[in-house]
């Protein structure tokens, strides 16, 4: 990796769950919800993968997360902000635990620039940073 590449580690939050992954699914959905974020896509990986290639994965599933206060704020001071929402929440097993990442919302601030996203994606963090907390660990 270069020096300017920046690894996931540095793009995202995560947090490690003891817990069986239908669990920590329905858990993650209730903390989204809990700090106004929507679920507005939702993608199987496991199972599109199962089904395009035969590939046998562990339960991994993208939720397409969205709070419409922060989205509306985004596409008004950069309508390019598009190609980065919603914010992918990932769920996905690993082992006995299961796993839930998501894009550090401070990287869209970051890819825009000029300081127009600062505001949001700070709001953005802090939510999505406190739904995480109720889940686990930080892993």
């Amino acid at each position: 990796m270069s020096d300017a590449a920046l690894g996931i580690e540095h793009v995202a939050r995560r947090v490690r769950v003891g817990a069986p992954f239908e669990d920590t699914l329905e858990r993650t959905r209730e903390a989204l919800a809990e700090q106004g974020f929507g679920v507005l896509t939702e993608i199987d990986v496991a199972a599109t993968l199962a089904q395009k290639t035969g590939a046998q994965l562990e339960p991994y599933l993208i939720l397409g997360a969205c709070r419409p206060q922060l989205a509306e704020q985004a596409v008004a001071a950069d309508p390019r902000i598009g190609v980065l929402l919603p914010c992918n929440v990932v769920v996905r097993a690993d082992g006995q635990d299961t796993l839930v990442e998501a894009l550090d919302p401070g990287l869209m601030a970051t890819v825009v620039g000029g300081g127009l996203l600062d505001d949001v994606a700070a709001e953005a963090t802090a939510r999505l940073d406190a739904a995480l907390a109720t889940l686990g660990t930080a892993s």
